[in-house]
């Protein structure tokens, strides 16, 4: 009897042993199917991006994980891990997409690209402000006259030009003056100096508005194009031409056809001196003064030896001029082609001293002009 009580005993703790151990299986398969519930955690950071395609992305994705969830039933561990690394693939893709360049350009006010472009606009016009003055102010400082290099030219307009812009006006025109006076019988001297005088080397009002190089009026005969100048009165009529030769030209025969210019032909070919005064006598110009303005021109740039290779004569040569030594200090007599500046490096000595010391005005100098240098 005490050994079936023994018997029943054991049966009934074996019984209770096999049930635990059952309970505590389903409790770790529990567990286990609990794994779905990671991958919904997992897609969460998908919800937090600002494009709207990421957005509608993550959606589906969390939809469709859902789907899969329930719709399996209580997974294995083969199940199980296959949803997990679909999802965590599928999830991928759509946050990285969530952040292209599209989502900055959005969020970037137009307002702030128009600043910064005005900003960028006032450097460059800043830039530009800069380089234009420091341009014109070179500008200036080349075309500022300086009296050791100038000298005033004055008919029908005044103009200050330097001893280069003479000499580039007697090389471009010394060739028609020549052949005029072959022509014509006037002194190919008489006939740069005037232009030189009249034009301003070319830079002189009337010449740039009408290349009119000698200041020559319209007059009745005169049937070409015109312009309106002021000079011995308001808006008087001037001839205009094409081109600095026609007017060369024209110079010749308005010379030859006016009766009061006849006498001049009679002097000798290079006689520059008479062609000067008997201009002024003509009435070729109202200034008192046009002779000597004529002369000095002609005498300072040498423009007789043009005459001279006309008629087939020796070139004028200047004669070298020493320094001379008085009661007063030295001196030195002006040559032709002499300028303030030349004598200057010739005797070392600066130009402001020359004109202090010999009351010189308006930079002009005489032939044959004796100067106190010391």
């Amino acid at each position: 009897m005490i050994k079936k009580i023994v018997f029943i005993f054991i049966s009934i703790l074996l019984v209770a042993c096999s049930s635990t151990k059952s309970v505590v299986r389903t409790k770790t398969d529990a567990k286990k199917t609990t794994v779905p519930k990671k991958v919904l955690v997992y897609s969460k950071p998908v919800k937090k991006a600002t494009n709207p395609a990421a957005k509608t992305a993550s959606s589906k994705i969390t939809t469709a994980s859902k789907s899969t969830v329930n719709k399996s039933t209580l997974p294995t561990k083969n199940t199980t891990t296959t949803p997990k690394t679909e999802i965590a693939k599928n999830t991928t893709e759509p946050t990285i997409d969530s952040k292209p360049v599209v989502q900055k350009t959005n969020d970037t006010p137009k307002t702030e690209t128009n600043e910064i472009a005005s900003k960028l606009s006032d450097e460059d016009n800043l830039i530009l402000e800069i380089i234009e003055k420091a341009r014109s102010k070179k500008e200036n400082e080349e075309n500022k006259p300086h009296y050791v290099k100038t000298e005033v030219l004055e008919a029908t307009s005044k103009v200050i030009v330097t001893t280069k812009m003479v000499q580039d006006y007697i090389d471009k025109y010394k060739t028609i003056a020549k052949s005029n006076m072959a022509n014509f019988g006037i002194p190919a001297s008489i006939i740069l100096a005037q232009g030189i005088l009249e034009s301003g080397t070319g830079k002189g009002s009337l010449s740039l508005l009408a290349n009119n190089h000698f200041g020559i009026k319209c007059k009745s005969e005169w049937t070409g194009p015109s312009v309106f100048f002021d000079d011995d009165e308001e808006q008087e009529c001037f001839r205009k031409y094409e081109s600095g030769d026609e007017s060369y030209t024209d110079h010749a025969v308005f010379l030859t056809s006016r009766a009061y210019y006849i006498p001049l032909f009679d002097l000798e070919k290079d006689d520059y001196k008479g062609w000067a005064y008997g201009l002024k006598k003509a009435g070729y110009a109202t200034d008192v003064n046009y002779p000597t303005k004529l002369i000095s021109i002609i005498e300072r740039y040498n423009l007789q030896n043009y005459d001279a290779e006309v008629l087939g004569k020796m070139i004028f040569q200047p004669p070298k001029q020493e320094v001379a030594t008085t009661s007063n200090g030295f001196t030195y007599q002006v040559n032709p082609g002499d300028t303030l500046y030349s004598i200057s490096k010739k005797l070392n000595v600066p130009v402001k001293v020359i004109i202090e010391k010999n009351n010189i005005q308006n930079n002009s100098l005489t032939i044959g002009q004796n100067l106190i240098i010391n």
